[in-house]
Formats: C-alpha cells, structure tokens, sequence
C-alpha cells in the first residue's frame, strides 16, 4: 500500500500550526527562534502542508516549538494510520463475515462481497482479501459513511 503522501503531509502541517498556536506563537514569533532565512510563506506552507520540509528542518521547528521529533511525528502516525486503518494502510476482511451480516446500512458492502465471494467459488481464491485505502474509501461512499466508520464496521465483523 502506498502512503498518501498529501494526507499525511497534510497532518503533518495541522499538528505543527496547532502546536505553534498552543504555545502562542505566530509566524513570526516562531520564525525568529529559528534564527534562520525562512520565510514567513514557506512557514504557512509547511503548516498547510502544500510544501514538504527536511528532516533537519522539521527538527528545527520542533526545537523552536520544544516538542520532540519523535512525539510530533508519533502523534501525526496515530492520526494517519488512525484514520486509514492499519500500518499497511488497508484491512483485510473476510468476505463470507461481510455476506452474512445483516446490517441494512452496509447492503452496498455485503453485496460487493457477495459477488467476490462467487467469484472466489468459481477461480478458488482465497475468501480473504486485504482492501487498501482507496477501496475503502469507495465503499464508504457506496455505504453513504466515513471510512473510518466502515473500518470500525468491518472490526466488529472480525
């Protein structure tokens, strides 16, 4: 599964402008303890997460914010990986578990796989299969939910 690299870098920017803000600092503020030749722009970008940064300069700005590295970029994995799923950035499921549920909300889900399933009865794959993010994106959508909905769904059908 490939990272979305916008999302996280999205995140990212969200969890360094609210640490900024927490510690009542502006652009500025925050621009002169870097004692660098950052613009105030390339700051926004960062915080708007348009503009990717180092890694020596994400370290800068956790040291100006006094955070840890280590903790920013903890907290920034629990919300990305929170949001889509696991590590691997998908799930995977048990198509017979989602045939059988009965739950009328997710019809467009159990009906996707009951289609898989006898596709997996005809060719002999496997009854598991590991659906990555955009997948469950999709079938958010179809279920009228948020993915992270679905996920929690799909965790209660493990």
């Amino acid at each position: 599964m490939q990272l979305d690299a916008g999302a996280y870098q999205r995140m990212l920017g969200e969890e360094l402008r609210r640490l900024r803000e927490e510690r009542g600092l502006t652009r500025r503020d925050l621009n002169h303890r870097l004692h660098s030749d950052l613009s105030l722009q390339t700051l926004a970008t960062y915080e708007l997460g348009t503009r990717q940064c180092s890694v020596v300069r994400l370290v800068e700005l956790c040291v100006a914010l006094e955070e840890s590295p280590e903790a920013l970029l903890a907290r920034v994995g629990r919300r990305y990986f929170g949001t889509f799923g696991t590590l691997s950035g998908g799930v995977r499921i048990d198509l017979r578990r989602v045939a059988c549920a009965g739950h009328e909300d997710l019809a467009p889900f159990r009906r996707w796989a009951e289609g898989r399933l006898a596709e997996c009865r005809t060719t002999g794959a496997p009854h598991e299969v590991h659906l990555d993010r955009p997948a469950l994106d999709h079938l958010a959508e179809l279920c009228e939910t948020t993915t992270a909905d679905l996920l929690a769904r799909i965790r209660l059908l493990s």
